[in-house]
């Protein structure tokens, strides 16, 4: 079995998701969360379905190796599931192809620093955009630049709201992300 860790700085609604979707699966489980977040919503779902969860600050992730030093130890695949922080690249390095997020919108558009969140569908409603769809993607030393593994649209009428937009995109996440993270972990490990 594949130890999956999950990086989250929010609520947690994918970060719950995956765990509940590899609970039953024979390739990976999820063995721990961290999160940069102390408020962060994450760490309930993760007590509530008994997965371990730490807090690490900027100190422990990009300066020190407390962090790189864990995931050596505790994670064979990494997975950014809302995760704000660029991931640092001594990170990156130590596993290549081997960390994994997803990104509400068909990057290359509505990528980078600040592009997250409710801050893409704005975005999306601001341009009169008639489709958006989610990219999972290999994490490298930039924002949303890694190779695009996965992308799936859905329509948007003129109506939709960026509330509208964001329902459609988290519809598509929640359907697809565990299953793709899946493909990834057979494909490596075989």
């Amino acid at each position: 079995m594949k130890r999956i860790v999950i990086f989250a700085s929010g609520s947690g609604t994918n970060a719950e998701n995956i765990i509940k979707y590899f609970q039953t699966s024979s390739v990976a489980n999820v063995t721990h969360v961290l999160s940069n977040n102390e408020h962060a919503k994450v760490f309930e779902r993760c007590e509530r379905l008994n997965i371990d969860a730490s807090l690490f600050d900027k100190e422990s992730f990009r300066k020190d190796d407390t962090v790189l030093n864990f995931l050596l130890t505790e994670a064979d695949f990494i997975v950014l599931a809302g995760f704000l922080w660029k991931i640092p690249e001594k990170i990156v390095e130590a596993f290549p192809n081997k960390i994994i997020n997803i990104h509400p919108a068909l990057l290359p558009k509505y990528g980078g620093k600040g592009m997250y969140g409710m801050n893409v569908h704005k975005a999306v409603k601001e341009n009169n955009e008639v489709e958006t769809g989610i990219t999972i993607h290999y994490v490298n030393e930039n924002y949303d630049e890694g190779a695009v593994i996965f992308q799936t649209s859905t329509s948007l009428s003129e109506n939709d709201t960026p509330e509208d937009i964001a329902k459609k995109v988290h519809e598509l996440e929640y359907l697809h992300f565990p299953r793709i993270i899946e493909e990834i972990i057979i494909k490596t490990t075989i």
